[in-house]
């Protein structure tokens, strides 16, 4: 899906402020190597994004090895909620890696200990009181479905298999995860399919403009799904690509509806967790409970580790020894968590994403107001935001090639973003970590108009 960066050194403007600065061509001829070592070793989908060679990172800022720096919006992938190299992370990471405990499997240690206490204390909803520590969102998102199931099978035998999800969700990479995943174009490879595995209309006022709550009841009546055959419903509290969320009123009745028929409801926080959207759980928004959340990303603020959250009445459902994994609570990831967790209270960064978020959405609308032709839709919460492109005015088909020459633009004038995301990788995704200031802010959505306006104006 998509366009490729290619390797051609662009001579651009020079830059220097006190977050930015590009001093070389873009990207950088020296570079070369490192990148045709890449494209040789790696799989052809590990490309994608811009050629830019990370050399370090700090706070809201990214450097090479050359001397070009740049704001960041990308937070890498949505992952560095506390900012970039935070001392107080690495030095929980330093210190346990020099005790020399880089592994325990399930044997106890204490970093584990003490992150599982404290996400259940300090910022799980009080209704949760158990945490399962695993290694990605997609490990996550299958552990969910897996509770959910056997949660369902327990108290009400094997016919209640059905998992929900929303069209065009992404819940991970995995088999399952893509299983309940809404991307039909990313299920090519699945020969057998779930016939329990379900997706259902989105109500997201673009791609799924039908916002009643009765669609959903009339496509599970078209489908043969009976209510008290599903089982879960695990849905992206908003789906990744597009940043919308979707009306309180429906995801009330949703609620309704799941309490009516004993539905576990999944929310797939990966993305939206961890003080993303205003909110230390996007799903918060809603007014409504969860009865599991699947964390990561922000979690850690840039080692590998996930969550699932939930009461002990679906957490304890498995004998000792039969959901576990590898690398769970690692005990050098554990430490970082931990740590990221304590900043992210300690320095109120949930609240500075509320703040900082009113100023980044009257922006991006702005973006929104001014191309209504080439911006289909836009989208902002909290420090999450997106402007999805399209191909002709007032349709949904997504426009690839304009969000890739923004996002060009864009890290050639010193703002990072990763590659368009999205249906048809038509979204222009930004993402800053939670630690900028509204001055840092204002200059990287200052650098994203000059970039709309060089690409489209």
């Amino acid at each position: 899906m998509g366009k490729e960066y290619l390797f051609e050194p662009k001579r651009v403007k020079k830059i220097k402020t006190e977050n930015r600065i590009i001093k070389t061509k873009i990207p950088v001829q020296r570079s070369k190597n490192v990148i045709n070592d890449l494209k040789t070793y790696e799989p052809r989908s590990m490309g994608g994004l811009p050629l830019i060679v990370w050399d370090k990172a700090k706070g809201v800022h990214i450097f090479d090895a050359y001397g070009n720096k740049w704001l960041d919006f990308s937070s890498g992938v949505l992952v560095t909620n506390a900012g970039h190299g935070r001392k107080e992370i690495t030095k929980a990471i330093v210190k346990t890696a020099k005790r020399s405990l880089h592994h325990s499997y399930c044997f106890p240690n204490k970093e584990r200990a003490d992150l599982a206490k404290y996400i259940i204390k300090k910022i799980a909803p009080p209704y949760f009181d158990k945490v399962f520590l695993l290694t990605t969102g997609s490990e996550a998102v299958e552990a969910a479905i897996k509770i959910a199931r056997n949660y369902a099978h327990k108290n009400h035998g094997n016919k209640k298999d059905i998992i929900l999800s929303f069209d065009e969700d992404f819940h991970g990479r995995t088999l399952g995860s893509q299983l309940a995943g809404g991307i039909e174009g990313l299920k090519d490879w699945i020969v057998n399919r779930d016939p329990d595995m379900v997706n259902v209309p989105i109500p997201d006022g673009f791609r799924g403009p039908d916002q009643s709550f009765d669609t959903l009841l009339k496509t599970l009546e078209k489908r043969k799904v009976k209510a008290e055959n599903i089982a879960g419903f695990c849905m992206e509290t908003y789906q990744g690509g597009s940043a919308i969320f979707l009306p309180n009123d429906y995801m009330k009745k949703l609620r309704e509806f799941c309490d009516k028929y004993e539905i576990v409801l999944i929310f797939d926080e990966v993305q939206s967790g961890i003080g993303r959207t205003g909110k230390m759980w996007g799903f918060e928004h809603y007014g409504v409970k969860a009865d599991l959340i699947c964390a990561g990303k922000g979690i850690s603020s840039g080692l590998p580790l996930s969550a699932v959250i939930g009461p002990s009445k679906m957490m304890d459902l498995f004998d000792p020894g039969s959901m576990t994994s590898t690398h769970t609570g690692n005990p050098v990831c554990s430490a970082a968590a931990l740590a990221n967790l304590k900043l992210i209270k300690k320095e109120k960064l949930t609240e500075n994403a509320a703040k900082l978020g009113e100023i980044m959405d009257k922006r991006v609308m702005a973006i929104w107001n001014k191309y209504p032709d080439q911006v289909g839709f836009a989208a902002s919460k909290g420090l999450v935001a997106s402007l999805q492109m399209v191909a002709k005015p007032r349709t949904t088909e997504p426009d690839h090639n304009t969000a890739y020459e923004i996002i060009k633009v864009c890290i050639e004038n010193g703002l990072m973003l990763f590659a368009p995301v999205g249906t048809g990788g038509g979204s222009v995704k930004l993402a800053p970590p939670l630690n900028i200031t509204e001055e840092q802010l204002v200059e990287g959505l200052d650098t994203l108009d000059e970039a709309f306006n060089t690409v489209l104006g």
